[in-house]
C-alpha cells in the first residue's frame, strides 16, 4: 500500500510522535548551523531567556544551552518528546537552565515581552511563517531576536513534480527574498538568511532514519498505515535527493524594532 501523494500531515500523530522519538532530530539542521545563527545574536546573557518553540527532542536546543548562559526553555506539543527533551537535559548537566514543557504554539502559555530570543528549527510551518513571526512577536522584548528555520525555494521556475510535492505538503513556500520581506513587513530587522547545508538534510537527517525505518516496519508488521507512512517518508528524501538544487531550508534572523 505506497501513496506518494500522502503527506505526512495525513497521519495520526501518535505514529508521528513514535517514529521520530527514535531520531535524534526530527527535522535538517546541524549543531554547527544552530551555533552560526546564534553567532548573529547580540546581548544574551546569564539573565537573558530564550524559547525553542516545537523543540522536538531538543537536539539543537541542548546546544543552545551549551552555547549560552541564560534559561531555555523547549517547547513541543508531544509530552513523550519532552520527556526525552528532559532526560536529555539532565544527561548533560544541563537541566539547571534548560528545561522543557509541553504545549502548543497556537496557544503559547507565556507573558508579553518575556523573552529575549525566540527559536524555532523546522517546526515554524506548522502555523506558517508569517503568522508565526506575527504572533510570536508579542513575546519578544524589544531589541530581542528570532531565528527560524523554513523550507525555501532556491530558485524562482521548479520542475512541476518538486513544485507539485511542496506546494501540497507546505503551501506557504515561498523564495528567501520573499520571506525576508515578511521578516520586516513582521516588525523585525532581518539580520542574517542563510541556507543549511546538504549534510543538514542527508546525513543528520535522512540517512538516520533507514535504520529506524526498517524496525519500525519490523515492530509493525503488517500495519498497512505504518507501511504507507514509511514510504511517504521515503518519498520525501527520494524527492529532495533528486531536486536539492531548488530547495532547502534557510535560517532567518530578525531583531525585533516594535
Amino acid at each position: 500500500m505506497e501513496n506518494e501523494d500522502a503527506s505526512i500531515h495525513d497521519f495520526d500523530l501518535s505514529l508521528i510522535c513514535e517514529y521520530f522519538s527514535n531520531l535524534e532530530r526530527q527535522g535538517p539542521g546541524s549543531p554547527e548551523m544552530t551555533i552560526k545563527a546564534l553567532s548573529f545574536i547580540g546581548n544574551l546573557n546569564k539573565n537573558s531567556k530564550i524559547i525553542d518553540i516545537g523543540c522536538g527532542t531538543g537536539g539543537q536546543t541542548m546546544v543552545l544551552g551549551q552555547n549560552t548562559m541564560g534559561n531555555v526553555t523547549g517547547m513541543d506539543i508531544f509530552p513523550d518528546f519532552i520527556d526525552i527533551f528532559n532526560n536529555n537535559a539532565h544527561k548533560l548537566g544541563l537541566n539547571d537552565r534548560v528545561n522543557g514543557i509541553v504545549g502548543s504554539m497556537d496557544d503559547l502559555p507565556f507573558q508579553k515581552e518575556e523573552f529575549d530570543l525566540i527559536w524555532s528549527e523546522g517546526a515554524i510551518y506548522n502555523i506558517g511563517f508569517e503568522r508565526g513571526l506575527k504572533e510570536w512577536s508579542k513575546y519578544l522584548k524589544k531589541g530581542g531576536y528570532v531565528a527560524v528555520t523554513d523550507a525555501t525555494w532556491f530558485t524562482n521556475n521548479r520542475p512541476f513534480e518538486i513544485e507539485d510535492f511542496w506546494v501540497s505538503e507546505y503551501p506557504g513556500i515561498t523564495t528567501m527574498s520573499d520571506n525576508i520581506a515578511i521578516m520586516q513587513k513582521s516588525g523585525y530587522t532581518p539580520v542574517a538568511a542563510f541556507r543549511l547545508h546538504e549534510n543538514c538534510w542527508i546525513e543528520n537527517y535522512y540517512s538516520p532514519q533507514i535504520q529506524v525505518q526498517e524496525k519500525f516496519l519490523q515492530k509493525h508488521e503488517g500495519n498497512k498505515l505504518v507501511e504507507e507512512f514509511i514510504s511517504c517518508e521515503r518519498h520525501e528524501a527520494k524527492m529532495y535527493n533528486k531536486y536539492k538544487d531548488y530547495y532547502g531550508y534557510v535560517f532567518y534572523i530578525g531583531k525585533k524594532i516594535d
